[in-house]
């Protein structure tokens, strides 16, 4: 069988409108593949782009002692290969160009890239929610343990909302990742920049649980491609014994019931967040993570 055209294109040789087309017909399509996405997020990037913007897949690299490598931006869960009627040699084809050119490559791929014999490949877990159903269908598809705390945050008479201040939001995130996460304060100012331009088509919100008046538990939703990213988390210790993050799932699942919607949890392999996320009816599908180190042993040696 013959090899498919691909070819290396440079961010500012990118043909936008019929990127962007592509991203949005791909059946695996994800709103981390736009190109307003990823002239956002990442620090740069370039692209394979198969035949005439059949399948494209972006290329977010940085460099560093002289290196070039790939690497996955903050807040961009799924890369890869985006495009329809994808295969295994066209897969294939993709990850030995960029296996050729990059030194170290850790990205992660899509959920329509999982194909067998892919080379330095790992499967990782995500967990998503479809929520075509009516609320109480869906809320009888919750674990006990979820039912419990949402209707304990209910006899404390939390206060849910659809509008909060996103600066309050990442300032709780920081606090709660920090030591855990490793994100710069760069790239919160990069996705806080992205939210308003999201919220300008209506396509983000922030929601919150306020208790006593104190935001104790939060997320940032952004919207594309019939899917609902929970995106970016900010809780507060005091609300751990209330059931605040539990009741903030709840109020978006029923605000949101009915609707050709999948609520995408962005994960997780962490087995307490697989556990909590599959808790409220969730189920885990699967996409690859390619890790590729080739670089020179000194560099090995600087690195540690």
């Amino acid at each position: 069988m013959s090899a498919y055209k691909i070819q290396y294109l440079r961010r500012e040789q990118v043909d936008v409108l019929k990127w962007d087309r592509c991203i949005d017909r791909a059946a695996n399509g994800l709103i981390y593949g736009q190109s307003f996405y990823l002239d956002l997020m990442a620090s740069h990037w370039d692209a394979l782009v198969m035949e005439d913007y059949e399948a494209v897949m972006p290329l977010t690299w940085n460099k560093k002692y002289g290196i070039y490598y790939l690497y996955q931006p903050a807040f961009t869960a799924s890369l890869g290969i985006f495009g329809n009627q994808l295969n295994e040699q066209m897969i294939a084809q993709f990850v030995h160009l960029i296996s050729s050119k990059y030194k170290l490559i850790e990205i992660a791929l899509n959920t329509g890239n999982v194909f067998t014999g892919l080379p330095f490949a790992s499967l990782r877990n995500n967990y998503i929610l479809h929520l075509n159903k009516s609320y109480d269908a869906l809320y009888t598809g919750y674990r006990e343990n979820i039912r419990r705390n949402v209707k304990k945050s209910r006899q404390l008479e939390t206060r849910y909302e659809t509008d909060v201040s996103i600066s309050a939001i990442i300032q709780l995130s920081k606090n709660q990742m920090q030591g855990i996460w490793r994100i710069k304060d760069e790239d919160y100012i990069r996705f806080e920049k992205l939210y308003h331009l999201l919220k300008t088509r209506n396509q983000a919100v922030a929601c919150g649980v306020y208790l006593q008046d104190q935001l104790v538990a939060s997320a940032v939703y952004f919207f594309s491609h019939n899917r609902a990213y929970y995106i970016l988390v900010g809780n507060h210790p005091n609300g751990k014994t209330s059931g605040a993050s539990h009741y903030l799932i709840d109020r978006f699942i029923h605000d949101h019931a009915g609707n050709d919607l999948v609520l995408d949890f962005e994960g997780s392999d962490i087995k307490n967040l697989a556990f909590f996320y599959s808790s409220f009816g969730a189920t885990a599908e699967t996409y690859p993570s390619i890790r590729v180190d080739n670089l020179p042993w000194w560099i090995k040696l600087i690195r540690g």
